[in-house]
């Protein structure tokens, strides 16, 4: 056991030491790290491990006796039992454990974080892994017991500040709403906001796009077939043949979106029936590759008739499809944006009812308000413009709602 301690050490310490807390995403100092039991969720390349380094180092600071960082995709763990582990470093005075890629237990992780939950009822935990398809599948057996939080991708805000371009206060909708002509020019009077946006809606979302920007996208294509190929065979019991018709679902929908969907047609180019049809529809919706939307009345979450289908975000659109339409592209950056903290759904007459009170038509320089006119509460948001003026919007400006 020794041997195993000194190794986690000499791992956990070296990927402290170089972990950079330069900059922190938006959850960090929205999490409670106080609680027994904390799960960061979130989708692949989100930057979990990077924000839970963060906090080891800036609270406990390296070569910590109190508290240790520990990868359940170690090789070590294939022969030493992590309850072993901690109990070894518990009976040693250690009071916080972080667990990453808790997910390579297999099926029985949550029982795992259950176990040393109970049998170490004094002590901390932090866990994540990169699979949000395994940790949605089993944290309901951990509900009354831990904390949840969802990591999503860079905002607009944050990728302005994670490229050093500046710092900006996060913005409430109705702050937005009737205050944007004189934020907007504020922020505009500092940098050139459109070429960041564009750059960003390409290749901005995911923090990993800094490790290698000319094979970004490449890489996030990659990150998609993980998903399927590795993450939604664990969670659900499918064949080859399913994930190759969920990526041909994947692929059609990405294509098409945001048209209302035909979903009987759909299911017959796939060759499936409508159940298996809707479980794959919920694979992708659960993984983040897909935002669903349902119509105005209708409840959240309702997979069996989706009105509109988005990619999650426009970064996965470039990935996914060449030639990405720019009027979906709009569309798709503002649903992901607003989707973090606000009720979303198609209002029939504009493009998003939101909060049961604000409807959006959402388009270039020149969109007019035409189809929403006589609509109270509604606003026009335009994309290709710095500087916005009465009840129309700037498009970038809900880039800053987190």
């Amino acid at each position: 056991m020794t041997e195993t301690i000194e190794s986690l050490f000499r791992t956990c310490n070296r990927l402290v030491s170089e972990t950079d807390c330069g900059y922190h995403r938006y959850l960090y100092g929205e999490i409670d790290w106080n609680e027994p039991l904390v799960c960061i969720m979130g989708a692949r390349g989100a930057g979990k491990t990077t924000l839970m380094l963060q906090h080891f180092k800036e609270t406990f600071g390296e070569g910590s006796e109190k508290a240790i960082y520990m990868s359940l995709d170690n090789l070590l763990f294939s022969q030493k039992d992590p309850v072993r582990v901690v109990e070894h470093l518990y009976s040693h005075g250690f009071t916080h454990v972080y667990l990453d890629e808790v997910h390579h237990v297999g099926k029985t992780w949550s029982l795992l974080v259950k176990n040393l939950v109970d049998q170490f009822p004094s002590m901390h935990f932090v866990y994540s892994g990169s699979s949000m398809l395994k940790l949605e599948k089993g944290r309901g057996d951990l509900s009354r017991r831990q904390s949840v939080y969802r990591l999503k991708g860079l905002s607009f805000r944050e990728y302005l500040e994670f490229e050093g371009v500046g710092r900006f206060e996060v913005l409430g909708l109705e702050d937005i709403l009737k205050n944007h002509v004189s934020i907007a020019a504020g922020i505009c009077s500092n940098i050139k906001v459109l070429p960041y946006f564009d750059k960003y809606r390409k290749s901005g979302f995911y923090p990993f796009y800094r490790r290698s920007p000319t094979h970004y996208l490449d890489q996030l294509l990659e990150t998609v077939h993980k998903v399927l190929d590795v993450d939604y065979p664990e969670i659900d019991d499918v064949s080859q043949e399913t994930i190759r018709r969920t990526k041909k679902m994947l692929m059609i929908l990405a294509s098409s979106c945001p048209q209302t969907p035909n979903m009987s047609e759909l299911y017959r180019e796939l060759g499936t029936e409508r159940t298996q049809g809707l479980k794959m529809l919920s694979a992708l919706d659960r993984a983040g590759l897909l935002a669903l939307l349902p119509a105005k009345g209708e409840k959240q979450g309702n997979m069996s008739k989706p009105e509109k289908i988005y990619c999650d975000n426009t970064n996965l659109m470039h990935a996914l499809v060449q030639n990405a339409n720019v009027g979906v592209m709009r569309e798709t950056f503002f649903c992901n944006q607003i989707r973090k903290d606000h009720d979303v759904v198609f209002s029939g007459r504009g493009d998003f009812f939101v909060d049961g009170k604000w409807t959006f038509e959402v388009g270039g320089q020149g969109k007019k308000f035409g189809q929403i006119a006589d609509i109270p509460d509604s606003f026009v948001v335009n994309d290709d413009v710095e500087v916005g003026f009465g009840k129309k919007i700037p498009l970038w400006l809900f880039g800053f709602l987190y």
